[in-house]
């Protein structure tokens, strides 16, 4: 992914690790090799698979699913990986937005 590497170098972001920079902000990005046979929207499709943010405390995760339920979307539950709580949810387009916390010492990022 030389493209990558190259323009997100030059605009200030730094490589974690294969496939994934930050600003050191707390704005990550992670972009994957495409693979064949997939479909919209899955991991390792074309194009955009999902647009993350972190969030404070897993209350907050709580409380975003609550607030976007109690409007009248379609919210699934709330995901556990190790001790970190993730929301993914689907705008009406089908793009996937997560919302995720993680604790101190865990991996941003998967």
């Amino acid at each position: 992914m030389p493209y990558y590497t190259k323009l997100l170098d030059l605009i200030g972001f730094s490589k974690l690790r294969d496939y994934v920079w930050s600003d050191g902000e707390g704005f990550f990005l992670q972009f994957n090799q495409a693979k064949e046979d997939t479909k919209d929207y899955e991991r390792y499709a074309s194009g955009m698979n999902h647009i993350g943010f972190s969030a404070p405390t897993a209350e907050f995760v709580v409380e975003v699913k609550t607030q976007m339920k109690n409007a009248g979307f379609d919210v699934p539950e709330i995901q556990s990986f190790d001790q970190a709580r993730a929301l993914f949810m689907k705008d009406p387009d089908g793009i996937r937005f997560e919302i995720t916390y993680y604790p101190p010492g865990v991996s941003v990022v998967d």
